[in-house]
């Protein structure tokens, strides 16, 4: 048991489980957010019906466009759990994203990769 003020904290960081930020959840909104999705907050904005801190936080480094890897960094929350919020703050409006541009230029890239990987062997 702690003392009146004592917080508990790992490595600087709360000692919450990631399930008790979620409620559980091991899935969120319908939306398939990849690591490279890119979200921002909405305009006009809409008002925020979550007042955890986590969804405070998200929406409030979302005022320019990031990744979710980026939110999931700065925040130190599991990418999975990162997934679930931003999913829930974008099924309510508050946040838009933009899904990762796929080029379908796989061959080619792969070819490009290789070539730099020869490239730096040869230095």
């Amino acid at each position: 048991m702690s003392r009146d003020g004592d917080i508990w904290f790992v490595d600087d960081s709360p000692l919450v489980r990631p399930y008790a930020v979620t409620r559980g959840r091991t899935s969120g909104a319908d939306h398939d957010l990849d690591m490279l999705t890119t979200v921002v907050v909405a305009r006009p904005t809409q008002r925020l019906r979550r007042t955890e801190p986590e969804y405070l936080a998200i929406v409030a480094l979302c005022n320019t466009p990031v990744t979710v890897a980026e939110v999931s960094a700065t925040l130190k929350l599991p990418l999975a759990v990162t997934k679930i919020l931003v999913g829930d703050l974008i099924a309510e409006g508050n946040l838009v994203f933009r899904a990762p541009a796929v080029t379908g230029n796989a061959p080619n890239e792969l070819n490009l990769l290789q070539a730099i990987l020869d490239g730096i062997r040869d230095l």
